[in-house]
């Protein structure tokens, strides 16, 4: 594994746009930021139970429907099912629509891809005041090819 010290992860900034990637992610893939952020959490832990993903929920705001939701919009799938003998619980894994979008940001991140600015992006529309102050924060990281 490879260990890296605080000023080579400076260096880095992988901090540096994270909040409007974040964003963006949120409003292009539908998704609550809290929500990726968690999934995130359980991606590093790769197998977990519904135990695991409680534990996780502790640090954001209280959101009851928030497994249902995950589960049935394929962001977590069973990896192994129960079967009430051997096996007293299901065990689940971040889906590989996740995996997919998680691989996305950090090439976003990393500079590799840059966030779209077509009008097929919501946010390049400008229908709202936030829209327009993200479209200009995006066309801003578009541009830092320091990122």
């Amino acid at each position: 594994m490879i260990r890296l010290t605080s000023s080579e992860l400076k260096e880095l900034n992988i901090f540096k746009h994270y909040r409007i990637i974040r964003k963006w992610v949120s409003r292009e893939y539908n998704i609550k930021e809290a929500d990726l952020e968690l999934l995130m959490y359980l991606n590093a832990i790769d197998l977990f139970t519904k135990q695991d993903f409680k534990t996780g929920v502790y640090s954001y705001s209280w959101d009851n429907r928030r497994w249902n939701r995950l589960l049935k919009e394929d962001w977590i799938v069973v990896w192994r099912k129960r079967n009430r003998t051997t096996q007293k619980y299901h065990i689940y894994k971040t889906s590989f629509k996740f995996k997919q979008l998680q691989s996305r940001i950090y090439r976003i991140i990393l500079g590799e891809e840059d966030i779209p600015t077509t009008k097929n992006n919501n946010i390049m529309k400008g229908e709202s005041y936030m829209d327009k102050v993200l479209k200009k924060s995006i066309i801003n990281l578009n541009q830092d090819k320091k990122r």
